[in-house]
């Protein structure tokens, strides 16, 4: 994984879906356009949520981890 400037850490270690999405949501609605936010995430379902959710708005899934528990994901704000 590469070496990103991260803003906002937040870690959703032992949330099940939606929690990890909904609170990276809330999280992302608070930082500035550009910001990275890392999300840390045990939940086997968020490797599917984040990658839909970036898909469908104007966030960037820049970077992610997902072959071993935790799961790292690395969103850009759009």
């Amino acid at each position: 994984m590469t070496h990103y400037d991260i803003h906002l850490t937040l870690d959703t270690s032992g949330l099940n879906c939606p929690l990890p999405l909904l609170k990276a949501k809330q999280a992302l609605n608070k930082m500035e356009p550009g910001s990275i936010l890392k999300v840390v995430a045990t939940d086997s379902g968020s490797i599917r949520d984040f990658k839909a959710f970036t898909d469908q708005s104007d966030h960037d899934l820049v970077d992610s981890s997902t072959d071993v528990e935790p799961y790292v994901y690395i969103i850009r704000r759009g």
